[in-house]
C-alpha cells in the first residue's frame, strides 16, 4: 500500500471477512436474518463504521461483504463487532434483536490468523461465536475490476414441486488452504438456465491481485430455511476466466456426491462465464486532482416545527453563544466540503417560511434574500448569513424539500451536458421532522440519481425520522412513485442527536462517508475518467 511520511507511514488497508456459527434463534418460525456491524470507539463513543450485508434464515452466516478499514500499527484501534436479527426496513439498529458482541483492538484481530471468540449476549450462557479472517488489500489491484457475466444451462433440478432457485458463490483460496467466500449472486426462481445480472468485483477482493490463485465456484438451490442443497462446483482461476474475452467459458458443474455414487456420472449441468472485461476504476482523489469541482449547496427546515425562534426550546433559537443544532451540523460538515470547493462560494436556501417583503410561504429562497445571487462566502457566510435571516422570517410549513433538490440537479444536470468529470454538486439538507412532499421527493431523487449529485439529510431535533430512512438506500431500493428505481444510491440520513456529545469531525465523517464512492459510481456509470490523469 502506498504510505505517506509521518503519521500514516505504518497505514495499511485491510478488508475483515466475518462468519458466524450457532446463533441464537430470535424468530418464532424460522431463524434469524443476520448481519454484523463494525463499530470504532472515538473518545468514549462507539461510532459505527461500517456493516456486512444482510443473511436470511441462518444460525451460521458467512458474509461475503468484507469490513474494510485503515489499520494503524502504531495505535490502538478498539473496535467491537455487534451481531444483530433484521426484521425491518428502518436503517438504526435499536429496534432490532440483538445477538451477541465482541469488543478487542484491531491489531489482536489481524495478528491472528483466523480470529475466533464467543459472542456476549446478557443473560445468555452460549450465544454463538464470531470467526474473523483479515486479508490486506494490495493497492495495486484495488482499482482494478472485473465485470462478469454468468449463465447456468440443464442444471438438475432439486425441488419437488418445481426446478430448481439458482444462486452462485464465489470463493478464494486462502494462506491456510481454505476458501474464503467473496461474491454471492441473486436467486433466480424456478429455473434450470438462469442468467444472473451482471456483477463488478475487484481484483483485490477475487484473488488478491493473485491471477493464479485457485478459485471455486459452487452453484447452490437455494431453500427458505436455509439448507441450500448443492447443485454443483469447480475450479478455475481469474487467468482462466479471462478467456471470455474472446469467446465464453464453459465449465463441468460437478457434484462430488453423485460423481462417487454414479459411473455414469458426467455433470450437473453446466456454469458458463458468458463475458468477462477489466476495467480501472479510479478513486474520489483521482477525480478531485484530475480537475473535478466539489459545489456544496445548503437547505434550512424554517418550517413551524422547529418552534418560535425566540423561545430557547426552539431549534432555531441562537443563545448567548451563538450557535445551534443547525448550526452546528452546517459548520461541521462545511467545513469539510470548504477544501474541495475552490471559489468557496456557498448558496444557501431555506424552506417552509413566510418571507419578506411579501410574506409568502417559499420552499426556495436564498437565506441572503438575494435570490439572483444566493451565494455567500465561506462558512462563516453561511453562520452569518443564517443568524441574519432567522430574526426576520416566520417559521411556517409544510416540508417540501422536492423545490431545493430540483433546484440542484438543474445545475446538475447542465454539468453532465458537459460530458466532463467536472463538476459534482452536494446538497446538505438540514430538517427536524417528517417529510410532507414525499412522493414528489421520491421522483426528485430518483431523477437526481443519475446527474452527478448526492444528497445528504441530517435530522435536527427529537423528532421521529423513520420515514427518512426510506429515502436512505441502505436497506433497499428507492423507488419513484411509479415504480422507477433510483440509478445509484445518492441519498445519506443521519440523525444528528446521535452525534450531540461527539467532537464536529465524527459528524462530518459519518455524514459524508458515502460521498466519495458515490462520486466514483456515477462517473464510472457514464464511463468518465478524471480531466487530467
Amino acid at each position: 500500500m502506498a504510505t505517506h511520511q509521518g503519521l500514516d507511514a505504518c497505514v495499511t488497508k485491510v478488508a475483515l471477512y466475518i462468519s458466524c456459527k450457532g446463533l441464537i434463534k430470535k424468530d418464532v418460525t424460522s431463524k434469524s436474518d443476520p448481519i454484523a456491524v463494525l463499530y470504532l470507539l472515538n473518545g468514549t463513543q462507539w461510532i459505527e463504521h461500517q456493516r456486512t450485508e444482510q443473511i436470511k434464515n441462518s444460525s451460521c452466516p458467512e458474509f461475503v461483504t468484507p469490513i474494510v478499514i485503515d489499520y494503524y500499527f502504531e495505535r490502538i484501534q478498539r473496535v467491537k463487532i455487534s451481531v444483530y436479527d433484521i426484521d425491518n426496513q428502518t436503517s438504526q439498529l435499536n429496534d432490532d434483536d440483538f445477538l451477541g458482541e465482541i469488543e478487542n483492538t484491531l491489531g489482536q484481530i489481524i495478528s491472528t490468523e483466523n480470529f475466533t471468540a464467543h459472542l456476549k449476549l446478557p443473560r445468555q450462557k452460549s450465544a454463538g461465536t464470531i470467526h474473523i479472517r483479515a486479508e490486506e488489500m494490495s493497492n495495486a489491484s484495488t482499482s482494478e475490476h472485473v465485470i462478469l457475466t454468468f449463465k447456468g444451462e440443464n442444471l438438475d433440478k432439486k425441488d419437488t414441486f418445481g426446478k430448481s432457485d439458482p444462486f452462485l458463490e464465489i470463493s478464494k483460496l486462502t494462506s491456510d488452504n481454505k476458501y474464503l467466500k467473496v461474491h454471492r449472486t441473486e436467486i433466480i426462481k424456478n429455473t434450470l438456465n438462469p442468467t444472473w445480472e451482471v456483477f463488478t468485483i475487484t481484483v483485490n477482493t477475487l484473488c488478491n491481485g493473485d491471477y493464479d490463485r485457485s478459485l471455486q465456484i459452487c452453484c447452490y438451490d437455494y431453500d427458505n430455511d436455509g439448507s441450500h442443497d448443492l447443485i454443483g462446483t469447480f475450479t478455475t482461476t481469474l487467468t482462466q476466466m479471462l478467456g471470455a474475452i474472446k469467446n465464453p467459458v464453459k465449465y463441468e458443474c460437478i457434484n462430488p456426491k453423485k460423481q462417487a455414487k454414479k459411473k455414469s456420472y458426467k455433470n450437473s449441468g453446466r456454469i458458463i462465464l458468458q463475458s468477462i472485461a477489466t476495467r480501472k476504476e479510479y478513486s474520489f482523489l483521482d477525480y478531485v486532482m484530475g480537475g473535478c469541482q466539489v459545489n456544496f449547496t445548503i437547505g434550512i427546515d424554517f418550517t413551524g416545527s422547529n418552534g418560535v425562534v425566540t423561545h430557547p426550546k426552539s431549534l432555531h433559537y441562537i443563545g448567548p453563544s451563538g450557535r445551534n443544532q443547525y448550526l452546528d451540523a452546517m459548520i461541521a460538515v462545511g467545513n469539510v466540503c470548504a477544501d474541495y470547493d475552490t471559489d468557496k462560494l456557498f448558496p444557501v436556501f431555506g424552506f417552509g417560511a413566510k418571507v419578506p417583503p411579501n410574506n409568502q410561504v417559499s420552499h426556495e429562497f436564498a437565506i441572503n434574500f438575494n435570490p439572483a445571487n444566493p451565494y455567500v462566502a465561506g462558512i462563516e457566510g453561511v453562520v452569518a448569513a443564517y443568524q441574519n435571516c432567522v430574526p426576520r422570517i416566520e417559521l411556517y410549513g409544510p416540508t417540501n424539500i422536492s423545490p431545493i433538490i430540483n433546484h440542484v440537479a438543474k445545475f446538475a444536470a447542465s454539468a453532465a451536458k458537459q460530458g466532463t468529470a467536472s463538476n459534482y454538486f452536494i446538497l446538505l439538507l438540514l430538517t427536524d421532522g417528517i417529510i410532507t412532499d414525499m412522493e414528489k421527493t421520491k421522483q426528485a431523487l430518483v431523477n437526481a440519481s443519475k446527474l452527478p449529485m448526492s444528497v445528504i439529510i441530517v435530522g435536527v431535533g427529537n423528532a421521529d425520522f423513520s420515514a427518512m430512512n426510506e429515502l436512505d438506500g441502505d436497506n433497499g431500493v428507492l423507488k419513484s412513485p411509479s415504480g422507477e428505481a433510483v440509478t445509484r444510491d445518492i441519498v445519506q440520513f443521519v440523525p444528528f442527536n446521535q452525534f450531540i456529545q461527539a467532537p464536529p469531525q465524527i459528524l462530518a465523517q459519518h455524514v459524508l462517508a458515502e460521498v466519495p464512492k458515490q462520486l466514483t459510481q456515477h462517473y464510472l456509470l457514464n464511463n468518465l475518467k478524471p480531466m487530467r490523469h
